[in-house]
């Protein structure tokens, strides 16, 4: 006989990881739960939490969720090129996701699709490139902070509600103690929500890891 655990309609991890990233894009990051993703999946809060472990596995099953919708990149491509695109991607799946961001803070991401898309490709690429392993992991770490501080201070979703919330608080600074902040604001507030200030300083720390690391190839 088959058990409770065992019945063939208890929601897949992918249904869990569904349910969970609708929670946090449409409710925020702090209503995310086993009781509030057992409630949308119409089953009890202990299915889910079997099935994740604990909540880091609820969080870690939405984010290998995202990164299997990453492209797989080669090695036929030149290391700079590859690398580029591999972070680029990485960065789009997490601007539509920033709660996601913010609930991953200090939770280490081991899911299969992050480390076979990512991780593995991109480690393995610097190495055969000329790369020590310590270079290419040095490496990979300022790449991956640097994409995720990108996306974890804005919500790029929303570029008017960003803007305007920066437009009150620096309008109520005092233009004698901050005069380049108040008196640039056509140049600033754009700023914050421009994709090219990531892609920009993606494609400088790339060139200086080649520069550094590969000889500049």
């Amino acid at each position: 006989m088959r058990s409770n655990r065992d019945r063939a309609d208890q929601p897949t991890l992918e249904a869990i990881a569904v349910a969970a990233l609708s929670v946090v894009d449409d409710e925020g990051p702090e209503a995310l739960s086993f009781r509030r993703v057992a409630q949308l999946l119409g089953v009890s809060h202990a299915t889910v939490f079997r099935r994740c472990g604990d909540f880091d596995g609820l969080v870690n099953a939405c984010a290998d969720r995202l990164a299997a919708r990453m492209p797989l990149v080669g090695q036929d491509l030149d290391w700079a090129t590859a690398t580029e695109a591999r972070f680029s991607a990485f960065y789009e799946v997490l601007i539509e996701h920033p709660g996601l961001v913010a609930l991953r803070s200090g939770r280490a991401w081991w899911g299969p699709h992050l480390l076979s898309r990512l991780v593995e490709p991109q480690l393995a690429h610097s190495v055969a490139a000329g790369m020590t392993p310590d270079a290419a992991i040095r490496v990979y770490r300022r790449l991956y902070l640097l994409t995720l501080g990108a996306v974890a201070f804005v919500d790029h979703r929303d570029v008017k509600k960003v803007r305007s919330a920066a437009r009150t608080a620096l309008a109520a600074l005092d233009p004698e103690d901050f005069p380049t902040l108040t008196g640039n604001l056509a140049v600033v507030l754009p700023a914050l929500t421009d994709h090219e200030v990531y892609h920009g300083a993606l494609r400088q720390l790339i060139d200086a890891s080649a520069s550094a690391c590969l000889g500049g190839r």
